[in-house]
């Protein structure tokens, strides 16, 4: 079930809310109005290869092993 981000025409307020069907149309939870409009955001996706450290390898380094994968039992290979 896709979680969708809105914003409520009366009151302004940003909010996200998990949709359990096409037609539902949530309330604002600040304001309680009806009057929501759905708006794009950028999907969280996932790649391989990428750390949630932010670098480019299972230990956070710049540079790759020289045998992949870089890690064996989510263990860094270099450390």
């Amino acid at each position: 079930m896709p979680i969708y981000e809105y914003r409520c025409k009366e009151c302004g307020e940003r909010f996200e809310t998990l949709v359990l069907s096409e037609g539902e149309i949530p309330s604002c939870p600040s304001c309680g109005g009806d009057k929501v409009e759905k708006l794009i955001s950028a999907p969280q996706v996932r790649m391989d290869g990428l750390s949630p450290s932010g670098g480019l390898t299972c230990c956070g380094r710049e540079e790759r092993c020289e045998v992949p994968p870089c890690s064996i039992d989510g263990r860094c290979r270099r450390g």
